[in-house]
């Protein structure tokens, strides 16, 4: 599934893990909006969320998750996975159109309809139509630079809305240190 009109990118680095998405919206061909906020937090700012694809269908896949969340606290693989039970096997959540990347500490992982529950190996996610632009960046990034995970995925984020039309605008990036979770 391809979706247009966004781009969201995670980098784990070190004891960090940064996930930030871009600000613009289009209908058809036209930027309606270039500040859009794509990124949210959940679980009292322990779980960072990201989505692409329709907004609607965004929102109602993260109600949804809150509340596996909430099932399932300091759980996040469990939370997703359970997420992505519901949404292939209910017949309405079936139609929603969006992807989403969800962080916390320790877990990065993309979440589809299709039922996929996937965590990379090198801590790096990129969804939406610049998905893959921000992801050649961020891994570049990665291997020869010093930057901080926060600045690598608003690096990736330029890039991509340099390469892709339909992203670009304000970036919204969120950062979780792994180091502070594990202390609590």
């Amino acid at each position: 599934m391809q979706f247009h009109a966004t781009t969201i990118l995670s980098v784990r680095c070190g004891p960090h893990v940064a996930l930030g998405g871009d600000g613009q919206v289009t209908l058809d061909k036209t930027v309606i909006k270039s500040d859009a906020s794509k990124i949210r937090t959940l679980a009292g700012g322990k779980v960072v969320v990201g989505f692409a694809g329709a907004v609607a269908d965004a929102f109602s896949l993260l109600e949804r998750f809150e509340k596996k969340l909430k099932d399932y606290p300091a759980n996040l693989p469990r939370a997703a996975t359970e997420l992505a039970k519901d949404w292939r096997s209910d017949r309405a959540l079936r139609r929603l159109e969006a992807l989403m990347i969800a962080v916390d500490a320790q877990h990065s992982l993309l979440v589809s309809g299709t039922g996929d529950v996937i965590q990379p190996s090198d801590g790096i996610l990129g969804i939406g139509s610049g998905g893959n632009y921000a992801v050649a960046a961020a891994r570049s990034l990665v291997r020869h630079s010093s930057l901080s995970a926060a600045d690598i995925v608003r690096e990736g984020l330029r890039i991509a809305g340099e390469m892709d039309i339909y992203s670009g605008g304000a970036v919204v990036v969120e950062q979780l240190d792994s180091q502070a979770s594990d202390s609590k």
